[in-house]
C-alpha cells in the first residue's frame, strides 16, 4: 500500500481535554513509525450570545454568554496501513470532535 498523508482536525470546547487527546494520538501514531507535524493550534472560534435578563421590561439589562471552540491540527506523513487501522480504532474523550482526511 502506498504511503499516505493524513490530516486530522480536533475540535473541543475544553482546551485541556483537547490537549490530552492530541498527546494520546501522537503517542499511538509514533509507535507505527509515521512522522507527525504539529499539533498546530488554530485560532479559537468564539460565539457570544446575548439574552435579556428579564422577560418583560428592562430592555437595557442583558446578559452575555460566551462559547469558545478550540481547534488543533495534526498532519501525519508516511502513514502506512497500520497507522490508518490504529486511527480507525482510536477512542477519544466524549467532548472531542475529530475529523480525519486521507
Amino acid at each position: 500500500m502506498k504511503k499516505k498523508k493524513i490530516r486530522i482536525k480536533l475540535r473541543s470546547y475544553d482546551h485541556s481535554l483537547l490537549d490530552k487527546s492530541v498527546e494520546r494520538i501522537i503517542k499511538y501514531v509514533m509507535t507505527t513509525g509515521a512522522e507527525i507535524k504539529g499539533p498546530i493550534p488554530l485560532p479559537t472560534q468564539t460565539k457570544i450570545y446575548t439574552v435579556l435578563r428579564s422577560p418583560h421590561v428592562h430592555k437595557k439589562s442583558r446578559e452575555q454568554f460566551k462559547l469558545s471552540s478550540h481547534i488543533r491540527f495534526l498532519e501525519i506523513c508516511n502513514a502506512g496501513p497500520n497507522t490508518v487501522n490504529l486511527l480507525m480504532k482510536l477512542e477519544l474523550a466524549s467532548g472531542v470532535e475529530i475529523e480525519i482526511k486521507i
